[in-house]
């Protein structure tokens, strides 16, 4: 008798079938115009807005960092006005959208995932269901768009003021000039050099509140269920953003 063919890990396809259900899901609840978007706004401001404050601090270490550390690598070998190529390709391609979506995932990754996470073992998302209300259009739906929209205009914010940060640095510390640090900023720049930081960082916010709606509505077992969800949303989003980040490395470089 011919053995069976081994039947392929439970938890495998317990992974697909939930992941097809929130394809179908997301599906409807895009549909689903009038229930999502009265919360849009709301959740831009939440989300986006309210994150500012924590990507510019990020942002205007970075830029003194990075112009620091090139003066010292350049020393007697490459002209010191490198510092702004350097300062400057380094925040717009990757260390600003990559260290804001870092910061971003932490807060609002955790933040989604606590809130809904509550709801979950509270059962108030079992009462939108009962009222015929879909939780992934109520709930989801805003956030994750939210976040699509807000991560790159928060991220061109941080990568401004990582910039002027990097070229404050250069002129009062370095003692270079502006006119050379705008002639080494401007050596190598590209159009791609904008958009490509930007392109990431919207991919970025759809993968953290992805992540943070996920884990949230899979929470179960009271507080200790909400503390994992939350846990696991934020690592989960940091991994999701260096995944990306290689990707799209690949795609458009």
């Amino acid at each position: 008798m011919s053995s069976a063919e081994p039947a392929p890990p439970r938890r495998l396809q317990d992974f697909f079938a939930l992941s097809g259900r929130w394809v179908l899901e997301a599906r409807r609840a895009l549909a689903d115009v009038s229930t999502w978007r009265p919360h849009l706004i709301p959740q831009m401001r939440r989300l986006g807005v309210d994150s500012v404050p924590v990507a510019l601090f990020i942002a205007v270490f970075t830029g003194m960092v990075l112009a620091l550390l090139s003066s010292y690598m350049f020393t007697r070998a490459i002209p010191l006005y490198f510092v702004g190529t350097l300062v400057t390709k380094a925040v717009m391609l990757e260390l600003g959208p990559v260290l804001t979506g870092m910061a971003l995932a932490g807060r609002v990754g955790a933040n989604v995932a606590a809130e809904l996470g509550t709801m979950r073992v509270t059962e108030q998302v079992d009462a939108l269901e009962t009222l015929a209300i879909s939780p992934h259009a109520y709930l989801v739906t805003p956030r994750v768009l939210a976040a699509t929209l807000m991560f790159p205009v928060v991220t061109a914010l941080a990568i401004a003021v990582g910039v002027l940060s990097g070229w404050f640095t250069a002129v009062n510390i370095l003692d270079l000039t502006t006119s050379e640090f705008l002639r080494g900023a401007q050596q190598f720049y590209k159009f791609k050099d904008i958009w490509f930081g930007l392109v990431k960082s919207a991919s970025f916010g759809t993968a953290v509140a992805t992540m943070g709606c996920f884990q949230g509505l899979q929470a179960r077992g009271g507080a200790e269920g909400v503390g994992k969800a939350t846990r696991y949303s934020v690592v989960l989003g940091c991994e999701a953003i260096l995944v990306l980040d290689a990707f799209w490395a690949l795609v458009l470089l």
